[in-house]
């Protein structure tokens, strides 16, 4: 596939370039073979491998599992098992910080270091690239049109690695145009307020946008979909804006309120609702580029539209990575860690949480606390031959399509899957198995096996944002501004209909107009439609609902009893406690890390830190 050659164009390159020293502004200007900016700036080979070692910083959603202890683990996907829907039996770094808890000294999941090098970066390129010409035998040039191009993705990268900083830790340093000596006192900067965060990156977005030449405005040679397009900045200014409206960054975390510089300068400030609208604007200027360019993934069949929208480029990615975990079997790899040790010994560690299989849709579109279909008592249901726990039956597609269940069949070998204690994946035959009973299913390949002949891996790109995420953000901005609108309900029933279930029109027309009614239906919709796709963490924190009963991320969570009376099945479906989570008020926003505080005269921590 075409797509393929992104990872050797893009990502997987020699890395030219050493970090060195403590400063998380650190990138060392001596550069391998002892080439200087001089010389790297003045070869066309070398200025581009300066280019692309920025995008170096582009997150992979796909990378779930994060089992590392070196390094910056922020730029993968941690956010399901650090949220309430994922579980990684075989403790990754989520394990330990979830139930363990920790503090600033020793968070595993930074970006800090890791962007703020990368910025540096693309301002030391923006700061010395120039065109190149021919010179004597040599053939290659950097000519005015690719320069610009160049240089215009830098600037995007820039603005984009402060959104991730900006979502992760709130209001960061600001470098604008800066290349600052990592070891002169310069580097000890002070952070930049909310709002000049937001408008710095918004800023920048906009002049991309409106630069001729540059950025394309979306992109469609499959040799070049990971790059960036106006299309994605729009996107980003969008949700930029969403986050600055959001409860958390807009007044409504009483502690981030008293967090000063050291000059006394305000870093968060009071509610505003009228940020609602600059997101209204924000979303809208967005919706109106994508009509025409994007457009919802939809096949005849629900279950083959919410299959294979993960499964390949369409028109439904506004923006994918081409840096994946999706590996060959049996790599680490997303694929290995949700298949069952039954099927050439799966890894089978990526178990989902109850409390996101009980927040699935019935078939009838309602919850299973309002569906008639949901089972009043616990039985079993014949289904292709087995009993299925009626609790599973009658789900909506997206649960189908998202959870792997006890007795479902895995779909190569046509295996009937068990996971009590005392079967063929059980906790006494590996020390690998799903925590909660449940495997992890959504993105998964149906086609791989790691045997024979069999498909052993499929490239699919790794998504960093849909139309789906927009069209529900579209419905919960309007849900703050203007809750009788009736767009609302249209725009989350797009998603349901793709989903092949009811719409809310129908079955819940009198929501409209109730905004806290409104709110619930928006959060459970991008609660199920994005699962583990990296937005949950951050959905609830920006919220500020991570307390509340239905969005408690910390306290008791549940699943399936692994570890019942060896053989006996009907043991496994007895729901017992798997873990105990810790949330604080201070997890609202992750804290910077203490080195870079320690070795600042300026920077202050977050909240309760």
């Amino acid at each position: 596939m075409k797509a393929l050659s992104l990872i050797k164009n893009i990502y997987i390159i020699s890395i030219l370039f050493l970090f060195t020293g403590c400063s998380f502004l650190d990138v060392s200007d001596e550069l391998a073979g002892n080439l200087n900016k001089e010389e790297v700036f003045n070869d066309p080979v070398y200025t581009r491998r300066w280019h692309r070692n920025i995008f170096t910083g582009i997150p992979d959603y796909s990378n779930i599992r994060v089992k590392d202890v070196s390094g910056e683990l922020g730029l993968g996907n941690p956010w399901a098992s650090l949220s309430d829907e994922l579980n990684f039996g075989d403790m990754t770094e989520a394990g330990y910080e979830v139930q363990g808890g920790f503090h600033s000294g020793n968070g595993r999941f930074h970006r800090w270091v890791t962007l703020y090098r990368l910025i540096r970066q693309a301002n030391i390129f923006l700061a010395c690239s120039h065109t190149i010409p021919q010179a004597g035998d040599q053939l290659d040039f950097l000519g005015d049109e690719e320069l610009q191009e160049l240089r215009a993705q830098a600037r995007f990268l820039r603005a984009y690695y402060y959104y991730l900083l900006f979502e992760l830790y709130g209001p960061v340093p600001l470098l604008y145009d800066n290349v600052l000596d990592p070891y002169k006192d310069e580097l000890d900067l002070p952070r930049n307020s909310v709002d000049e965060v937001v408008n710095y990156v918004c800023d920048e977005m906009q002049k991309l946008i409106n630069e001729e030449g540059g950025l394309k405005e979306i992109e469609t040679d499959e040799n070049r979909l990971a790059l960036p397009t106006k299309g994605v900045a729009l996107a980003i200014i969008a949700k930029i804006r969403i986050l600055a409206a959001s409860p958390l960054f807009n007044g409504e975390y009483a502690e981030a309120l008293l967090i000063t510089n050291h000059d006394g300068k305000r870093l968060f400030p009071d509610k505003d609702p009228k940020k609602w609208d600059l997101a209204q604007t924000a979303i809208e200027n967005f919706l109106n580029f994508a009509n025409g360019k994007y457009e919802l993934y939809q096949e005849q069949d629900p279950n083959q539209s919410l299959y294979n929208l993960f499964m390949k480029y369409n028109k439904e990615i506004v923006w994918a990575s081409s840096k994946t975990f999706f590996n060959k079997l049996p790599d680490w790899g997303y694929d290995w860690v949700c298949t069952p040790f039954s099927e050439q010994k799966g890894h089978q560690t990526a178990a989902v949480m109850q409390e996101l299989v009980d927040d699935f849709f019935m078939k009838d579109g309602l919850s299973i606390e309002e569906s008639p279909l949901y089972p009043e008592e616990p039985g079993f249901t014949k289904v292709g031959g087995q009993d299925i726990y009626n609790e599973w039956i009658n789900r909506e597609p997206r649960f189908y399509q998202s959870v792997f269940y006890q007795g479902k069949k895995w779909q190569v070998k046509n295996n009937v899957i068990e996971f009590y204690y005392g079967s063929k994946n059980g906790a006494d035959k590996t020390s690998n198995f799903p925590a909660t009973g449940y495997l992890l299913f959504k993105r998964t390949c149906r086609k791989l096996y790691n045997q024979g002949s069999s498909p052993k891996v499929q490239y699919r790109p790794s998504i960093i944002f849909r139309l789906a995420d927009f069209y529900l953000l579209y419905a919960e901005v309007l849900t703050e501004t203007d809750p009788a609108n009736p767009k609302i309900l249209e725009y989350i029933d797009k998603v349901r209909k793709r989903a092949g279930i009811p719409l809310l029109q129908d079955i819940r027309p009198e929501i409209l107009g109730n905004q806290e009614a409104l709110r619930e239906a928006v959060r459970r919709e991008r609660r199920v439609e994005l699962c583990t796709e990296g937005q949950r963490f951050f959905d609830v924190r920006r919220w500020m609902v991570a307390e509340k009963d239905g969005y408690k991320q910390g306290g008791d969570f549940y699943g399936m009893n692994m570890f019942g009376p060896n053989g006996d099945r009907n043991a496994f479906y007895k729901k017992v406690l798997i873990e105990n989570r810790i949330f604080e008020k201070k997890n609202y926003l992750y804290p910077i890390p203490l080195s870079q505080v320690q070795i600042s005269n300026q920077m202050v921590q977050n909240p309760l830190w």
